[in-house]
């Protein structure tokens, strides 16, 4: 649960500068965060008992993850 919300926190915050700044330089790290943030979520759905939505967050987690790791070495 903490991890989520620090999670949250950093790709919100990456997410402003970019926006009020028109710098998009940190996107790629956003991403990567965000994809921390859906495992996170989705071991939690798993602990819950939840495992549709658990697995729809990993497969999330590893889509984003493969994007952030593309804007790594693309750019």
């Amino acid at each position: 649960m903490i991890l989520r919300v620090i999670f949250s926190v950093i790709v919100a915050f990456i997410a402003g500068y970019g926006l009020i700044t028109k710098n998009f330089e940190f996107q790629s790290y956003m991403m990567f965060f965000l994809s921390l943030m859906m495992l996170v979520m989705g071991l939690e759905e798993f602990r819950k008992e939840r495992k549709v939505m658990g697995w729809i967050s990993i497969v999330a987690f590893v889509f984003v993850l493969f994007v952030s790791l593309q804007g790594f070495f693309l750019n």
